[in-house]
């Protein structure tokens, strides 16, 4: 793969910039009390919806490909802007959970299921985490201290270097590890030998590589990598998932590993089992609509011509 050119100094700069912004303002807001937290969070979010027409336009088009025929127009634009008031009260959580208190937001989440990981684990192949970005999905990966059991989580890297050790710095002080996707193959099974659990977000867009299986009726593209590994290590798939309760606090629900499919027939194989996962994510998109990502194209790649949903 081709690397990128590198940023000028103009680039470089603006990104420097921005980046000491961010810093300033997480450390403002992980000072605020919780209800201070959302509240701001939540104004933030709205503005968003009225300030990024661009991201607006693309959870709405989101939003009617997948529940169009569920939610009329009106309907819809409610979502979309519990959507952003959603995202927007998750950043500042971020700021808190990165920034604040250690261990702070940890008092605010339940845990369910952790005997499903117990289960998982006895065969000492380690786990997969299944994941989305549904609920807090960063704060579901601090979550893991909650259950006694070590997680590495695979990441793409931000394309700002100084945002991205920002964060770094933040996610490595909560205690996750961080497996970069260009080196993800090594670095997810060293963590499996050792009987970790490492923690997969299926729910992007995977461009031309990706496998297409039915997402919201739609073939949507997604990694393989998971189907891959998973059958390849022998390792489970565990779904977790953490959504925001009424209250303010969060529920994460640890469920019983997947069946996966073998039928000898490898390609076949990956293509139904990540339908199997994407289905799962679906299921928890569908419960609570305005805690998923629509601001990402989803569905931006389209199938290649001749392409039939075997799955």
């Amino acid at each position: 793969m081709a690397r990128r050119p590198a940023p000028s100094p103009g680039v470089r700069l603006a990104q420097r910039v921005l980046a000491a912004s961010a810093r300033l303002v997480a450390r403002g807001a992980a000072r605020l009390s919780p209800g201070a937290g959302r509240r701001l969070g939540a104004a933030l979010g709205q503005l968003a919806f009225w300030a990024l027409p661009g991201r607006r336009r693309v959870a709405l088009a989101n939003l009617a490909e997948a529940l169009g025929s569920e939610l009329d127009a009106r309907a819809r634009v409610k979502v979309a802007q519990a959507n952003f008031r959603h995202l927007g009260v998750t950043a500042v959580e971020c700021c808190r959970l990165f920034f604040g208190p250690p261990g702070d937001l940890l008092g605010r989440v339940r845990v369910e299921g952790v005997e499903h990981i117990k289960a998982a684990l006895a065969d000492g192949r380690g786990v997969f985490y299944l994941g989305a970005h549904f609920g807090n999905w960063e704060l579901l990966a601090v979550a893991h201290r909650l259950t006694g059991f070590p997680l590495s989580v695979v990441v793409r890297p931000l394309d700002n270097p100084f945002l991205e050790a920002l964060l770094t710095q933040g996610r490595e002080r909560s205690q996750v590890r961080l497996i970069y996707k260009r080196a993800a193959i090594r670095g997810v099974t060293t963590a499996l030998a050792r009987g970790e659990c490492v923690g997969v977000l299926l729910d992007q867009n995977a461009g031309r590589h990706g496998v297409f299986v039915p997402f919201f009726g739609r073939p949507a593209s997604t990694s393989r990598t998971l189907a891959v590994l998973a059958l390849r290590t022998g390792a489970p798939v565990v779904p977790a998932f953490i959504r925001r309760l009424p209250d303010g606090d969060h529920a994460v629900t640890i469920e019983p590993a997947l069946p996966i499919v073998r039928t000898g027939d490898r390609e076949r194989d990956v293509e139904l089992n990540t339908a199997r996962f994407t289905a799962v994510i679906e299921r928890h998109v569908r419960a609570q609509p305005e805690q998923w990502f629509w601001v990402h194209r989803r569905w931006k790649t389209s199938p290649p011509r001749g392409h039939s949903e075997g799955a």
